[in-house]
């Protein structure tokens, strides 16, 4: 993907899968990329169409979550382009659970019965329902990897105040509650998700992408008792199953350990899965769209101009 220099362009960050533009210090202009990333680690391969993916979900999210809180979006000019306003990020991410899979899984399994300081009942199975959703925050790392971190942590740390806290806690419990109903309606379940906010002066704003296959699990509902019952993997979107691949082929993103090969099968199999997720949960068509270096940033320049 190529490097932009934007009219009034003041920073520029390349993330693990987005590169971020700072104009005039107080808008943003995140470029998704088709670049994978999985247990922190940018994987060598990238995957056609997983930014416009990524995105266009993100998008539609993002409007239809509106009236939970604040969000940052201003317009989506492109199919992997989203234009917002920039910004202070809280150094946290905000991790909602309502089901026991995945980390939570993994830690459960392990014997702990106590993560980000939330208890965990006794007597649980893999993807069993939690009664109510948890929240288990982790710090947000550039670099490396993501670490867990408990709500009394966070605030000793300075990493939010209590008041804050208080806001950033009901916010994401409030949109994952709405992200449940939005996936409900197209026959899935959000098993977990997460959510990051930043500040403009005292007001708290949603952040970046909610409730797409990098940031989120979901499981289809049909089916999903049944599979419970009898301790069978369930069939979900999400990146969870490119971490499972990874783990069976010797890689949990730790040092020494080497990226199994990458087959042109798998890259259209990882394809396909995130197109699949953009037409279960948006209930539309995936139209695939890409556009050349120059007319990306004729468009983006000319978006910007109008928000001057």
């Amino acid at each position: 993907m190529a490097t932009f220099n934007f009219n009034g362009q003041t920073d520029f960050y390349s993330g693990k899968v987005r590169d971020v533009y700072t104009i005039d210090n107080d808008i943003l202009v995140m470029i998704a990329s088709n670049r994978l990333s999985a247990f922190d680690v940018i994987l060598p391969r990238t995957i056609p169409y997983k930014g416009q993916v990524l995105n266009e979900i993100a998008a539609y999210m993002l409007n239809e979550c509106k009236d939970v809180c604040p969000n940052w979006l201003l317009q989506v000019p492109a199919p992997t382009v989203s234009i917002g306003k920039k910004c202070i990020p809280f150094q946290i991410e905000i991790v909602v659970r309502g089901n026991l899979t995945g980390h939570a899984w993994r830690t459960y399994k392990e014997g702990k019965r106590v993560l980000c300081g939330v208890k965990l009942p006794e007597g649980m199975n893999e993807n069993d329902f939690f009664d109510n959703p948890i929240i288990t925050p982790s710090t947000k790392a550039n670099q490396g990897h993501d670490e867990d971190i408990s709500k009394n942590e966070i605030i000793i740390q300075q990493l939010a105040t209590e008041e804050e806290w208080i806001t950033l806690e009901k916010y994401a419990l409030h949109l994952f509650e709405k992200g449940k109903k939005l996936a409900a309606k197209q026959g899935l379940i959000l098993a977990d998700t997460k959510y990051e906010f930043g500040k403009i002066n005292d007001k708290i704003y949603l952040m970046d992408e909610i409730h797409t296959p990098d940031s989120s699990r979901y499981f289809y509902e049909n089916g999903f008792n049944e599979r419970l019952k009898t301790g069978e993997k369930q069939k979900q979107l999400s990146k969870e199953f490119v971490r499972e691949w990874l783990m069976e082929n010797g890689f949990m993103g730790k040092e020494g350990q080497k990226i199994p090969d990458i087959t042109d099968e798998k890259v259209e199999e990882i394809s396909n899965r995130y197109i699949e997720l953009f037409e279960q949960i948006t209930g539309k068509t995936f139209t695939p769209k890409v556009l050349d270096d120059d007319k990306m940033y004729n468009i983006v320049s000319s978006s910007l101009l109008k928000l001057r």
